[in-house]
C-alpha cells in the first residue's frame, strides 16, 4: 500500500490509516453532531456500533480502494442517520417503527411481574439498578423505568411527577 518493506508498511498503514480514520469520525461527528453517538433508538445504537467496526476496518484495509470505501460507508452510514432522525420528528408511523415505548418494571415499591416477564427483564438486574441509584428502601421507589435504550431509570423519592411517566407503558394495567 505504501510501497515499503512489509514490517515498515505494515506498521506505517496500522499508524496512518487509523488515524486518518479516526480523524474522518471526528469530522464526520462535527458535521452530523452528537447524536450520532446517542442511543435515542435501535438504529441509533445499530449505527453507533457500525460506526466502530467500520472503523476498524479502514484501520486494517489493504488498499486504498477498500479504505475509501470503508470511509465513504462511514458517511452514508451517518448520512442515514441524520434522514431518519428527521424523517422520525415527520413521521408518526415511522417514530413508531423506529422507537421502543419505555416500559414500566416496578410502581411505589411494587415489581410489575407483566412487564419484567414482557421486557425479559430480571428482578436482580433491577434491584442492581435500584442499588446503583442510593435508593435505601423499595418503599421508595416511585418507579423503575426500562427506557427506550434498553437503560433503567429509577425514580425515588417522597412523589413523582405524573410527567415524567407520560407515555411509559403500564403492563397488566388499566393505563395502557
Amino acid at each position: 500500500m505504501f510501497d515499503l518493506p512489509v514490517p515498515f508498511d505494515t506498521l506505517a498503514r496500522g499508524l496512518v490509516l487509523t488515524t486518518a480514520a479516526l480523524l474522518w469520525v471526528v469530522v464526520l461527528v462535527r458535521v452530523v453532531g452528537l447524536r450520532s453517538f446517542s442511543k435515542m433508538t435501535a438504529f441509533d445504537f445499530v449505527a453507533t456500533v457500525a460506526t466502530g467496526s467500520l472503523l476498524a476496518a479502514g484501520a486494517a484495509a489493504a488498499s486504498w480502494q477498500a479504505y475509501a470505501q470503508v470511509m465513504i460507508a462511514m458517511a452514508a452510514l451517518l448520512a442515514a442517520q441524520v434522514f431518519l432522525a428527521l424523517m422520525r420528528r415527520k413521521s408518526e408511523k415511522l417514530r413508531a417503527l423506529m422507537s421502543n415505548t419505555p416500559t414500566l418494571l416496578m410502581e411505589n415499591g411494587e415489581f410489575c411481574e407483566p412487564a419484567l416477564r414482557m421486557t425479559r427483564v430480571a428482578r436482580e438486574d433491577v434491584l442492581a439498578k435500584i442499588r446503583t441509584a442510593n435508593a435505601l428502601n423499595l418503599a421508595d421507589i416511585r418507579a423503575v423505568v426500562l427506557e427506550t435504550t434498553g437503560d433503567i431509570s429509577v425514580l425515588h423519592g417522597n412523589a413523582v411527577d405524573e410527567e415524567l411517566l407520560k407515555g411509559v407503558k403500564r403492563v397488566g394495567q388499566s393505563r395502557d
